[in-house]
């Protein structure tokens, strides 16, 4: 009887499984929604009961047949939200997501107070507004009776494992977005704890992406109809199961995920920090390093501009009409959450610039699709100087299914974008490591080469890879421009 394995991507508007064989062939897919709010502007909150709701009734789905066959069940997840347990097992509050940006001044004070050089020294990072520390100082600030209840704080993918297994773990991956893991040495750090008022036994056991962390609950094994022996792995923040499900795990591989938010990834076998701490220095899921430049708004930039600004849902029709590329003279910033990488700016919100008497729909919308790709340039010049050396890319995500855009992708930044057979991302990347977790393979490099497969490449033209480095020369200079703007907003 042959095996199959799980990977759950916990996302932001929905949870996605998969099922894979172990010859990495997907058997089937089933995806759940759930909501998510905003109680504030620029909050951004989730319930994790609706995750584990719809999480479970996914699985009953996925597995229904397969039930004698499920030997593993692994994660990819959203990272940085800040989930808070009771002494009882309780959830306190909602969960404060990833795109959350109430923690301006736990920020400033971290970074400026406590100083950057501390926190990278420590992290290999500097304060964010999503990161999981600042809301932890946030609630201790703001909510101190909810903050006197905290016994556990877990990551959202952790929470669902959690609740599956019993245990309380979490990943080197996801924990290196907290803030509060010392990355380079792959542990907690205690000075950290110490800073952001966070007692140790808060914290989770850590393990390596593709560890078994234990098995189902005898009690969710019976509800699912399977075995109790069934393994539950560790898995890994979301951007780093999307690099494995990619095959981003040798030196110099790079990978962009154009999703809700948009993330340049490029794996690197030695531990990394940039001078400016403008992209994040994190623990891969293969054991090794990686750096990340996270934009906070990608392919949602073009949800909110054909769907709620123009109400039109027809994305082919509307892409069709765009055929100069390099031409335009439009530019759009793609900030309409706050910006991450590379600017660190909670406060920066989206404009277009340059609109004239004869700025039409379609010159409007290939600004989109161009500022996104010139943010994404933003943090792939930042690795670049960090002596990177990136020759091409994989290209994963919802925006990633556009020709279009991975023509502007590949011209903007001047190499080739490679597509990959499976889209699935983090789903896919959990699979894998829920194979290696259970012996399928012997590790993720092994998995990666025998399961991702390259499927098309578009290369950049030189005179439209020419004219595009002459635009980004000016876009990069409208932020800096606005930037005193922002906070009078």
């Amino acid at each position: 009887m042959n095996a199959v394995f799980v990977g759950i991507d916990l996302g932001t508007s929905s949870v996605k499984l998969i099922l894979m064989d172990e010859n990495g062939h997907i058997v089937r897919t089933v995806s759940k929604e759930y909501p998510i709010s905003f109680p504030k502007p620029g909050w951004s909150e989730q319930s994790p009961e609706d995750w584990y709701v719809q999480s479970v009734s996914g699985l009953h789905e996925l597995c229904s047949g397969y039930e004698a066959q499920v030997r593993g069940i692994s994660f990819g997840g959203q990272m940085h939200g800040l989930v808070c347990l009771d002494a009882q097992d309780q959830v306190i509050r909602p969960a404060i997501l990833w795109n959350d940006g109430r923690t301006g001044e736990e920020c400033e004070y971290l970074n400026r107070i406590i100083g950057r050089d501390v926190l990278s020294a420590e992290t290999g990072n500097i304060a964010f507004a999503g990161f999981t520390a600042p809301k932890i100082l946030w609630m201790r600030e703001h909510e101190p009776e909810n903050y006197a209840k905290i016994a556990k704080i877990m990551l959202p993918k952790d929470y669902l494992a959690y609740r599956l297994s019993g245990v309380h773990a979490t990943d080197v991956s996801d924990a290196s977005g907290m803030l509060l893991f010392d990355v380079k040495n792959r542990r907690w750090s205690e000075k950290m704890c110490e800073i952001c008022s966070v007692k140790r036994e808060w914290l989770a056991q850590v393990f390596e992406s593709y560890e078994v962390i234990g098995t189902l609950r005898p009690e969710i094994a019976w509800e699912l109809g399977l075995s109790a022996d069934v393994k539950v792995i560790a898995g890994a923040g979301d951007n780093a199961a999307a690099a494995i499900g990619t095959g981003t795990v040798g030196n110099g591989d790079c990978n962009i995920s154009l999703g809700t938010s948009g993330t340049i990834f490029i794996a690197s076998d030695r531990y990394t920090v940039d001078q400016q701490n403008a992209l994040h220095s994190f623990a891969h899921a293969n054991g090794k390093y990686h750096l990340m430049g996270c934009m906070l708004s990608a392919a949602s930039c073009n949800q909110w501009w054909m769907g709620e600004i123009l109400r039109d849902r027809d994305f082919a029709a509307a892409q069709a009409q765009i055929t100069e590329l390099g031409d335009n003279h439009v530019y759009f910033l793609p900030y309409l959450m706050g910006e991450r990488s590379p600017h660190n700016d909670p406060l920066a919100r989206g404009a277009f610039v340059g609109m004239s008497m004869d700025t039409g729909r379609a010159q409007m919308l290939q600004a989109v699709y161009e500022g996104v790709a010139f943010g994404i340039r933003d943090s792939f010049e930042v690795a670049k100087a960090s002596g990177l050396g990136i020759s091409r890319t994989k290209i994963c995500g919802g925006g990633a299914k556009s020709p279009l855009w991975r023509k502007i992708m590949a011209n903007v930044l001047g190499i080739a974008v490679d597509s990959i057979e499976s889209e699935e991302g983090p789903a896919l990347g959990g699979a894998m490591l829920a194979a290696v977790g259970c012996g399928r393979f012997s590790s993720v490099e092994e998995a990666a080469a025998g399961i991702v497969k390259v499927t098309g490449t578009v290369e950049p033209d030189a005179e439209t890879a020419g004219k595009y480095e002459a635009r980004y020369q000016v876009f990069r200079q409208i932020y800096p421009a606005l930037k005193q703007v922002y906070p009078l907003l």
